[in-house]
């Protein structure tokens, strides 16, 4: 389960994926109904679903999914109802979201252990390495990441669009012209 919120979705987030395909049979790219540490602002919900769509048609091994719960025990909770107890389901993230997820106030004690205890976390280690509690090393497997995914985000593409620079190469080739679409017609505040 690749969890995001796709505002837009990158080439780092592709070359995520695709390391995890060497541990999961499938990617599923996860786009939640709300989000517990950000507004929905940028692209429409449906506008997110449509590049994750193409991104999905484009490669072999991904596919799409909406999730009620924006939270990452939620999502997979909600996985699991779904596939049933059969596949193993684990979480995918970089390590910027490891790091949130690991140190999110969940109001109740000891819910990250929890989901690490049922879920595994493939954390792809971008500018530095994701460290979990010693009791979960063997709960997280860490994805290497080149370095020239260090600076490539979605907030980075917003940026060069605003700023009319060169951002294509951030994208994926199959959801360009929607990114163009998207975010290249709307005021600046929108995104």
């Amino acid at each position: 389960m690749f969890p995001g919120a796709w505002n837009p979705p990158t080439v780092a987030h592709v070359a995520m994926a695709r390391a995890a395909l060497g541990y999961a049979g499938e990617v599923v790219w996860v786009l939640p109904r709300a989000f517990p540490h950000k507004a929905f602002e940028g692209a429409s919900f449906d506008e997110r679903v449509e590049m994750l769509c193409r991104i999905a048609r484009a490669e072999r091994g991904f596919s799409v999914a909406v999730s009620k719960g924006g939270l990452y025990f939620e999502i997979a909770d909600e996985a699991r109802l779904y596939f049933g107890d059969a596949p193993e389901i684990a979480l995918l993230c970089g390590k910027d979201a490891a790091e949130r997820i690991a140190s999110w106030d969940y109001g109740t004690p000891g819910v990250f252990d929890a989901m690490l205890d049922r879920y595994p976390f493939l954390v792809a280690e971008r500018a530095g390495e994701f460290l979990p509690a010693a009791r979960h090393a063997g709960q997280v497997i860490r994805l290497a990441m080149g370095e020239e995914f260090t600076e490539v985000s979605s907030t980075e593409i917003r940026r060069r669009i605003r700023e009319e620079v060169p951002w294509h190469d951030l994208v994926p080739k199959a959801i360009g012209d929607l990114v163009e679409g998207i975010y290249g017609t709307r005021p600046a505040g929108l995104y």
